[in-house]
């Protein structure tokens, strides 16, 4: 009972100085059990049957994220009870000294962590159920969900399995203080404030090698994300090789750098001998020198916090602005016309004979007017021939290209052509805008961008090509946009346009009909669509090729639902790298402030006064938060461009909102951290 009671009082005792420990655990325990509640705040949510599956995969991949988010807060709070044992080594010192056995210093923290692990999930679950009703909001807005049947709800699934992942969390942090304090010797715990840690003077020369090397292997992983993206990186087997250098650089850009930093301050007189400056270079510097590979982990992290967080709010914002200029029309439907040659595809002719036939006709053999439920349509034909690929559209040009762009279609794909007359109307029907061109001309039409830059290559050549027999020269010297297929995102990679009395009908891969609904109601629109689609599944239709159904209804809930999984992964993983870099930058000064103390009164005695210590104070934290954020930063701008590379098809316009949102929640959030530090330490240092 004893030991209960010292135990309650040393955790009462240290709340005060240790309060970002025990805001960090409340915090690690509520993000965990709101993002594990998601299933069940979905249960009463009105949506489609296509709806629930992406919520039913987002919800699976936000338990399985759950696993490494486990292991991240595992570290964290392992991470944070090593600081916190040093910090106490002079109290377990007294224990021995008054005739405590390590045992009983072990039961002490023992029944430390079991308080301290009943606490924070209490709290942290309190929370969580709090923020997790906040969740569904979140959730039900971003699905265009009903909400009327909504009510309080408490994941009991979400709360086991919180309670569950954090009790094992504890019980490692037990066995590891346990094993800790049986290391222990008495003299090291009496002396051990008594000890200075010993800034060691690095070779200068050494370093500065290390860092010009690690600089320029730096500067090669970002070339290789970036600049020579198209020559060095074939995404995604390749990605891993610039992440590695660029990590191992990182490393050792921090080893380099914790050994330039005091001489060259040093040798900076005027700065070195002013006011306090002498102490505070020194303390940075012996910091920084024993956490170069803590330094590397949390500057990592906060690159990924960035990034992920950047990108996943572009993606969720861009497909979501995607959806009315790239499905303008209620419904597309499609249908692939077979030669002779798919014979060998396992068609038969009698199929082959089927496909030729039109949407319409091929409807209405299932007396199914498609045009009794459309108030207004168009219908277009799209050609291919082997005889105009990819690379005869690029000519002489195929071999720079080829050596400069890595990712590309295959030189011997067979691209898609159209006639003017066709494009027009789509374009008309869309909103688009309408060209005209001569005998002897084409236009090629696409929206998207790496495919754009890669085709002006050629058309700034002036380049022809030849189509049917016909020998045509491009209208203009770069591609036009536009885009006949509706979706989510920008795929179109490039449509030849030429002029109508030059193609031959025997060459139709694709015919299509476009079309809006008589009605606005989606639950008739979505009773057309499923109408449709039974046809399709009909085993009478397989003697028919029937068409393939594109919905703008269809389309919507796939783009909410990707933006929002990418959304809810993004914070999931954005938040708790971030909290979990924070934590243990503010945990490692605060047991630096504890460990200084004496230090800090012998300022005082030697003249200086409160204002210059707490500047002193406040300039040590903020190069220490700022120092692994700046590296972060830097990585960054050159990971976000890659990022933009990978998300270029759903568009890169809503990339600098979001990373001005991202920017916001960081300076906030690490801001938030920074200042309680600051506070936290003040007062530990601060004269009794």
């Amino acid at each position: 009972m004893t030991t209960i009671k010292l135990s309650f009082r040393n955790i009462k005792k240290s709340f005060k100085d240790y309060a970002i420990y025990f805001f960090t655990l409340i915090l690690g325990v509520a993000i965990f059990y709101v993002f594990n509640s998601i299933e069940s705040q979905t249960v009463l949510l009105d949506v489609t049957n296509s709806t629930h599956e992406v919520i039913d995969l987002m919800t699976n991949m936000l338990s399985g994220a759950s696993v490494f988010v486990a292991f991240i807060l595992g570290f964290l709070i392992i991470y944070a009870s090593r600081f916190l044992i040093k910090r106490r080594n002079k109290e377990f010192g007294i224990y021995m000294l008054l005739g405590m056995s390590k045992r009983k210093i072990s039961m002490i923290l023992f029944f430390e962590t079991i308080l301290i692990g009943i606490i924070s999930l209490a709290v942290g679950l309190g929370l969580g159920v709090l923020l997790s009703q906040l969740m569904s909001m979140l959730v039900a807005n971003m699905f265009e969900a009903d909400m009327t049947k909504y009510e309080f709800i408490f994941s009991s699934q979400a709360c086991i399995k919180t309670i569950i992942y954090f009790g094992i969390m504890y019980v490692i942090v037990m066995l590891f203080n346990t094993v800790n304090i049986g290391k222990c010797k008495l003299i090291d715990l009496i002396q051990t404030n008594k000890k200075s840690e010993k800034v060691k003077m690095k070779n200068p020369m050494l370093c500065t090698i290390v860092f010009i090397i690690s600089a320029i292997a730096l500067g090669y992983a970002y070339y290789m994300v970036t600049g020579g993206i198209n020559e060095t990186i074939k995404p995604p087997e390749d990605i891993f090789k610039p992440i590695v250098i660029g990590a191992v650089s990182t490393f050792f850009i921090f080893w380099s750098l914790s050994g330039l930093i005091l001489k060259i301050v040093t040798s900076m007189k005027n700065l070195y001998v002013k006011g306090l400056n002498t102490f505070t270079f020194r303390q940075l510097s012996s910091k920084i020198n024993t956490t170069v590979f803590s330094m590397t982990i949390i500057s990592l992290m906060l690159f990924v916090t960035i990034c992920v967080l950047s990108s996943a709010l572009s993606l969720k914002n861009s497909m979501t602005a995607n959806l009315d200029e790239l499905a303008p029309a209620d419904i597309q439907l499609e249908k692939r016309v077979l030669n002779e040659d798919w014979l060998d595809q396992g068609y038969n002719e009698e199929q082959i004979k089927n496909s030729k036939l039109s949407i319409r006709e091929i409807l209405e053999k299932f007396d199914f007017n498609i045009d009794s439920y459309l108030e207004e349509s168009v219908e277009y034909n799209l050609y291919q021939t082997e005889e105009l690929t990819f690379g005869d559209t690029l000519g002489d040009n195929w071999e720079t290209i080829k050596n400069t762009y890595t990712s590309l279609i295959p030189y011997n794909v067979a691209d898609d052509i159209m006639t003017i007359s066709d494009y027009n109307k789509v374009a008309k029907f869309y909103g688009n805008e309408e060209y005209t061109i001569n005998e002897d001309e084409y236009i090629i039409v696409a929206d998207y961008d790496s495919m754009i830059e890669i085709r002006n290559v050629a058309l700034k050549d002036n380049q022809e090509i030849t189509v049917f027999g016909h020998t045509l020269k491009p209208k203009y010297n770069e591609c036009q946009y536009g885009f006949v297929e509706m979706a989510c995102n920008h795929m179109n990679s490039g449509i030849i346009i030429v002029p109508d009395d030059i193609v031959d009908d025997n060459y139709i891969v694709y015919n299509s009909i476009i079309g809006n609904y008589y009605t606005d109601s989606l639950d008739e629109q979505r009773e057309i669509q499923e109408q449709i689609k039974n046809l399709v599944n009909n085993p009478i239709s397989l003697e028919y090729n029937l068409p393939s159904i594109n919905s703008k209804v269809d389309i919507s809930e796939a783009s909410i639902g990707i933006g929002a999984l990418v959304t809810f992964l993004g914070l999931y993983l954005g938040i708790v790298f971030l909290i979990a870099s924070v934590a243990i930058l503010a945990l490692k000064e605060l047991t630096e402030s504890t460990d200084n103390k004496e230090r800090y009164n012998m300022l005082r005695k030697l003249g200086a006064d409160e204002k210059m210590i707490n500047k002193s104070l406040f300039r040590q934290i903020a190069i220490f938060f700022m120092f692994p954020l700046l590296i972060a930063i830097i990585h960054s701008i050159f990971g976000i461009t890659f990022c933009s590379y990978i998300i270029e098809t759903f568009g890169n316009e809503q990339l600098l909102p979001s990373i001005i949102m991202t920017a916001i929640f960081i300076v906030v959030f690490y801001g938030g951290y920074f200042l309680i530090t600051y506070l936290s330490s003040k007062n530990i240092i601060k004269e009794k």
